[in-house]
């Protein structure tokens, strides 16, 4: 297909969504006008912040919703979303904002993408507050501009009544000039001034502890929510909720029993070695992770990665990802992650181009297996090493099998998520499953 032909067909579809998005909104009564949504977008940790900004709105008797990656959560319970969506199309979205109107919802926390922004989903939801956590490298493959991509994220923040924005990102300037001009802004940063920001932070191995301020004053943060860059996360809850006057006692309260949510730095072992899944799938994210990760080993401890890149997905990231996992692991598995109509091994082979990049070694699979069954074969050797292993449960197996004391081996990718993309074919597939049964087979 040509490009002209690509375009057309884009502005086609996203036409189409526009008129489907206009029509569920009046149909079910433009439920979102008579509600406060809040929308939440970002690069990375949208989910952590959407589900905070949830918890912290019940807790202090909001009558509150949540639509997010992993699943939508109202009065009548837990909603399944389906794979692989973020933001629902508008004839999800919309009936499903109107069952909440009618249960009693006064508060939507919207999980919003730039896809769902750019094809106007989220059209007649009425967005009182916008939440921008971070803006990276990602979605190229779609919005093929790194420009198109953050404007894509600026449309939803043209209304709004409330910005509340990342003081420490590079776009935080872009965002505020883009603002509703009659919106009130509000800042959050982890370096210097700002409406709130944190100081004094410190990390052990589950708790996170920092001092959060607004206005001057500071307040002890203590939470479960372990990992350095979730002070940023948890900042733009603060932020967020202040604004709307939740009080800091509330705030305080729900932070100290938030340990996270699936698929987000989840332990599923911790001794003598540990074994984490985690949905980092950005070259942002990857590069937090395995930085967060680095401090919490051993002096002789090593950190072991298992994870792929996305078929049909943003190409450029993946020798990105491969340089960051090369440099910052110590053995690095490359494994399939929703390959869709690609050829895995084609993914994989783009990763390695960015770990050697990196000046990491390859290691064959016979020769690392022979090695991990006490072969007369010795690698790894000093410096780090990759592996290519396309099948993503004996990658698993592989790691798992490989770990010892003091060890982490942290499998990215999938998080959360319940299946795998082969063709046009869901496969059920858990991470967390499949490194339980690597666990049982050690």
């Amino acid at each position: 297909m040509s490009k002209l032909s690509k375009t057309i067909l884009a502005r086609y579809k996203n036409a189409r969504h526009y008129l489907s998005s206009l029509q569920e909104t009046f149909k079910n009564g433009y439920p979102a006008k008579k509600m406060i949504v809040i929308g939440v977008t970002g690069t990375d940790g949208k989910t952590t912040t959407s589900h905070l900004i949830y918890e912290i709105l019940k807790a202090n008797k909001f009558k509150v919703a949540l639509i997010s990656t992993v699943g939508a959560w109202g009065p009548q319970g837990f909603i399944d979303t389906g794979l692989h969506t973020t933001t629902p199309d508008a004839t999800v979205l919309q009936p499903m904002l109107k069952k909440f109107l009618d249960a009693g919802v006064t508060c939507v926390v919207l999980e919003v993408t730039s896809h769902g922004l750019d094809q106007h989903r989220v059209l007649g939801c009425n967005f009182y507050s916008g939440v921008l956590t971070n803006v990276s490298h990602e979605h190229l493959d779609y919005h093929k501009t790194f420009e198109n991509y953050r404007q894509a994220k600026a449309m939803l923040f043209r209304g709004v009544k409330l910005a509340v924005l990342n003081k420490d990102d590079k776009s935080y300037e872009f965002f505020k000039r883009i603002t509703f001009k009659k919106a009130r802004v509000v800042s959050y940063s982890t370096l210097g001034l700002a409406s709130v920001k944190a100081t004094n932070i410190t990390e052990k191995s589950t708790l996170l502890t920092f001092l959060a301020s607004d206005n001057g004053v500071g307040y002890q943060i203590k939470t479960p929510l372990i990992g350095r860059y979730n002070v940023s996360n948890i900042l733009a809850s603060i932020g967020l909720t202040r604004a709307l006057g939740v009080d800091w006692k509330t705030i305080q309260k729900v932070l100290s029993q938030f340990s996270g949510i699936s698929g987000r730095m989840e332990y599923i072992k911790t001794r003598p070695y540990s074994v984490i899944v985690d949905f980092a799938h950005t070259p942002n994210a990857l590069n937090q992770l395995l930085t967060t990760l680095q401090t919490k080993l051993p002096p002789k401890g090593r950190l072991i990665t298992v994870f792929g890149c996305a078929g049909e997905r943003d190409r450029s990231k993946r020798p990105l990802m491969g340089g960051i996992s090369g440099k910052l692991a110590d053995i690095s598995i490359f494994t399939a992650e929703d390959p869709r109509s690609e050829d895995v091994n084609e993914i994989i082979m783009q990763m390695v181009k960015g770990a050697r990049g990196a000046k990491t070694t390859e290691v064959k699979q016979v020769s690392y297996l022979d090695h991990l069954e006490g072969g007369t074969d010795s690698p790894p050797k000093d410096g780090h090493v990759f592996v290519r292993e396309p099948d993503r449960g004996k990658a698993i197996g592989l790691a798992i099998k490989t770990a010892k004391s003091g060890d982490i081996v942290v499998i990215c990718g999938k998080g959360h998520e319940k299946s795998m993309a082969f063709g046009k074919t869901e496969i059920p597939w858990s991470d967390q499953d499949a490194a339980q049964k690597a666990l049982t087979a050690k």
